[in-house]
This record gives C-alpha cells, sequence and structure tokens, in this order.
C-alpha cells in the first residue's frame, strides 16, 4: 500500500482509525435504508387506509418535519455530547422510532405510524450531523474528501435496499392473494430498532476519538468578506429557496413513484410476466399485465441504482465542468424529462423517470456547496439554513399528489418540473450572484452526502 493510501485513515499523531471509519460508515447505509423504505410507503396507505394520493403525502410531511425541527438542535447538542455521545442519542432516538411501529400496527391508525417516520427522523437529523464532517477528521485532512464519498456510496448501497425490503413487508400476500402488509409493516422498522440499539452498544465500547478539525474550523480557514452577514450574499440567500424546490422535486417522485408505475405504464406482454418475478406483475381492469405494487416497489431500486450511478459520474462531470454550469444544464435536462413524462409518450416517458433519478444525483451536495461558498467562519451557520430548507419535501409532495388525484401522476410531474426550472436559474445565476467570474474556485469544507 502506498503512502497515500496509508495516511487515509492515519492521525497526524500515528493512529488508525479505519475500525471508526467503517462503524461510521455503517450509519450513512442506516440513514440510506431508512429513507428508501420511507419512499415506497404511501402506496401501501393509499390502498389499505383508502387515503388519496394528497392524503398519504403526510408521510413525506412527517419524515421532512422531523429533519427540519431537529436541524439546529441537532448541531447544538452533538457539539456538547461529542462524537461518541451524539451519535449514540441518535440511534437511540431512531431505535424508539423503530420500536413504536409495533403498537403502531395494534392502532392501525394513519396518525399512529407517522409519529414513528416523525420519531425516527430526528434521529436521523443526529447522525447526518455528526457523522458527515467526522468522516472528514478521520485521517489524512487533505484526504478527507475521498472519505466523505467513500461513506457517501455506503448511503447509496441503503437507498437501493430499502426499496427491496419495503416491497417485501408493505406490499406482500399471502396465497389467496390478500395483502399482507398491515400485518407485516412494522416487522422492518422493528429491525431497524434492534439493529441499531446493538450499534449504539458497539459505538459506547468502540474507541471513537473526539478529533478536532484539521483546520480549527470544518468550515474552512475564512475569507476577506467573513464579517458581511451571511443574509447580505445573494448566492447564500437564493441557495435556499433553490434547495427548498429541489428536495420538494425529489421527494415528489420518490413518493409517487410506485403510483406512476403502477397507472401510467403501457400494458406488459405475457413473455416479461412469468418466472420467478410472477409476483411483480398483477392483471389490470381491462385485462392486460401491469407492474404490481410489490413490483413498483423493487423496481424502485433500479431508480435509486440511477442515483447513486449518476453521483459517480458527477463527481467526474464536477472535476471538468464549474460546478454551478453543471447544476444549471442538469436542471435543465431534469425540467425537460418531467415535460417527457407528462407527454405520455409510453416507454420513453417511463425511461424518463428512471433518468431524473440520474440528473438529481449531485444537485442537493452542489446547491449546498455553491451556498456556502466564500463564507468562511461563517458557513456553519449558512449551512444550517440550508439544511432546514429540505422542508420543501414535506410541502410539495403534497401539492404533486394533489394535482395526480386530480389529472393523473403523469401530469403530475408538472410540480417537479417548475421545481427543477428553478434549480437551473440558480444554477446559472450564481456567478452574478456571488461576483465570481470563473468556476475555478474550492468549496469551504467538505460538501454533505445527505439526500
Amino acid at each position: 500500500m502506498s503512502d497515500r493510501k496509508s495516511s487515509l485513515f492515519i492521525l497526524p499523531d500515528g493512529r488508525n482509525v479505519f475500525l471508526t471509519f467503517v462503524l461510521v460508515s455503517s450509519l450513512f447505509l442506516l440513514w440510506g435504508f431508512c429513507n428508501g423504505l420511507i419512499d415506497v410507503m404511501d402506496k401501501h396507505f393509499q390502498t389499505e387506509l383508502h387515503l388519496t394520493l394528497a392524503q398519504s403525502a403526510w408521510v413525506q410531511f412527517a419524515h421532512y418535519l422531523g429533519y427540519f425541527l431537529m436541524a439546529l438542535p441537532a448541531g447544538w447538542l452533538a457539539t456538547r455530547l461529542g462524537y461518541k455521545g451524539g451519535i449514540i442519542a441518535g440511534l437511540l432516538m431512531v431505535a424508539l422510532g423503530g420500536f413504536w411501529f409495533i403498537p403502531a400496527s395494534q392502532i392501525a391508525s394513519f396518525w399512529a405510524f407517522l409519529v414513528g417516520v416523525c420519531l425516527i427522523a430526528p434521529g436521523l437529523t443526529f447522525l447526518e450531523t455528526i457523522a458527515n464532517p467526522y468522516t472528514t477528521v478521520l485521517g489524512d485532512p487533505k484526504q478527507a474528501a475521498v472519505r466523505i464519498n467513500i461513506a457517501a456510496s455506503c448511503n447509496g448501497i441503503g437507498w437501493i435496499f430499502g426499496p427491496i425490503v419495503g416491497g417485501m413487508f408493505f406490499y406482500g400476500k399471502d396465497a389467496t392473494g390478500a395483502s399482507t402488509g398491515s400485518e407485516t409493516l412494522w416487522i422492518p422498522y422493528a429491525a431497524i430498532g434492534v439493529v441499531v440499539l446493538l450499534l449504539a452498544v458497539v459505538f459506547f465500547f468502540a474507541p471513537v476519538p473526539d478529533i478536532k478539525s484539521h483546520s480549527g474550523e470544518v468550515e474552512g480557514t475564512g475569507s476577506a468578506n467573513e464579517g458581511t452577514s451571511i443574509w447580505k450574499r445573494p448566492h447564500f440567500v437564493c441557495a435556499v429557496p433553490a434547495q427548498f424546490f429541489y428536495v420538494a422535486a425529489q421527494a415528489g417522485i420518490f413518493s409517487f413513484f410506485i403510483n406512476y408505475m403502477t397507472s401510467q405504464t403501457p400494458p406488459l406482454p405475457d413473455a416479461l410476466t412469468g418466472g420467478f418475478l410472477r409476483h411483480w406483475f398483477e392483471t389490470a381492469p381491462a385485462g392486460n399485465w401491469r407492474l404490481s405494487d410489490q413490483g413498483a416497489a423493487q423496481l424502485a431500486s433500479l431508480g435509486f441504482i440511477c442515483f447513486l450511478v449518476g453521483r459517480i459520474c458527477g463527481a467526474a462531470v464536477l472535476r471538468r465542468i464549474a460546478a454551478h454550469s453543471a447544476l444549471g444544464w442538469y436542471g435543465v435536462v431534469n425540467t425537460l424529462l418531467c415535460v417527457l413524462v407528462m407527454m405520455k409518450v409510453g416507454w420513453l416517458s417511463v425511461v424518463g423517470v428512471f433518468l431524473t433519478y440520474f440528473f438529481m444525483s449531485i444537485m442537493f451536495p452542489t446547491i449546498f456547496a455553491l451556498g456556502i461558498h466564500g463564507l468562511g467562519g461563517r458557513a456553519k451557520q449558512a449551512s444550517a439554513f440550508i439544511v432546514m430548507a429540505i422542508m420543501g419535501g414535506a410541502v410539495l409532495p403534497k401539492l404533486m399528489g394533489h394535482v395526480g388525484d386530480l389529472h393523473g401522476m403523469s401530469i403530475a410531474f408538472i410540480v417537479p418540473m417548475a421545481c427543477f426550472a428553478i434549480v437551473a436559474i440558480y444554477g446559472f445565476a450564481w456567478p452574478r450572484l456571488s461576483g465570481e467570474s470563473s468556476g475555478k474556485w474550492e468549496v469551504d469544507g467538505p460538501t454533505p452526502s445527505v439526500l
């Protein structure tokens, strides 16, 4: 192993923290898995509790509300509890939410499940607030970006497997063809509760050193304009609504993926509906074959594979193209893809849905990085507001669901279309907003991998 590789997990004092990094990376996988479960839950409640699309979007509202309410307190508490204490606190909160699904299944009311979703989200906020910056200090400071991207890959893997497990337990059927989702929905969440409790014990006994940022401040070394209020920096002020609308588009597409696939895909040929994937399909009222809820939930994993591949390819793109330009063009492409979906042109529109996953991949971290650029020591304060902008994921999916109730899921893509257009405008306008004439700039601190 070269000196460069050997220093990846070696602290300046010579300690090897590879094991610590592996444990922290498992947290990335955990919140990716939990988010993947949430994204395939809506259709279950629509079917079992006879909810409209707009009503089922309360799941996303509860989830993102938990993030929104806990963003600032999580940062404050994490500073006082330290890395180990903050991680354990977050894990215990996730366990509480996971175990709540057991009595929630007995209560069998929508509000009870929403409570569980809202309990888990603050715990995930804790973990994300701590794990992202912690990966950057677990070794050679020059390789901080390498470590956080390795950990982010675990996040993508978790997001792929979440829909697979959700499809098994939310949309399972017995031998008679009757749904078993109401009886088994609690199982993956109870399992999460057990796993995170075990993780909490492991973290309690594991070496989790409280390491100060190598530069003294994760956000960077400061800038000439550091004394200026962040609210007088247009590129930051506009990053907040840009992030709001991006997360709104992401949450809407992820949430109603199953609805789209089960209602808008063209009829399937008999040759595709047999074999070991038989449970992916069902007979439509017109007599043709279509995707079942379980099949669409499993297929959602393909969307998240596109998302993960997009992040990998995006990293290469951002080495060659200015970040604001990449964001602008990705926004334009996704705007056009949403128009393609709305046009209802058969399988071409279906492919368009999957491609939106690919082109969404770089948006959250890129908006984040553009928003905090040049803020120096004020980047931490600015970061909190940009993270809080994920409240868009709570609000706009309800609008998308309402449009879908009235006009169908294809037309409902007008909501993410408008959101992506706003993101594109921010990307192209960024040089003027920031006063930067070139894309050759360095981000103040590590770009987070959340969402």
